[in-house]
């Protein structure tokens, strides 16, 4: 598993701002939290993993996401539930 930092993910925006074209479509497969709240139990014994091995990683929280992705000209088109607790996040550039 690769670890991502709260930094590495908005450098990916901002790559994802630079790269995507109009229209172009981007997901984000994982467990997010909603309004900074765990969806489920084992997301948070994950979390606890998660920050055991890297203190600067861990589940993020979708409207913090979300915030990054609008700043990238992306819309959120669906938020789909996966197995296992997970989402789906499919955006679309839209500038």
């Amino acid at each position: 598993m690769h670890i991502v930092s709260w930094k590495l993910v908005q450098r990916f925006f901002e790559g994802t701002e630079k790269t995507l074209k109009k229209g172009g479509k981007l997901c984000i497969y994982g467990p997010f939290n909603y309004e900074g709240k765990f969806t489920c139990e084992s997301n948070a014994n994950f979390e606890l993993w998660l920050k055991d091995r890297d203190e600067n990683s861990g589940i993020r929280d979708f409207e913090a996401i979300e915030v990054l992705a609008k700043s990238a000209g992306l819309s959120l088109m669906t938020d789909h539930s996966m197995p296992a607790n997970n989402r789906l996040l499919e955006f679309i550039k839209a500038v």
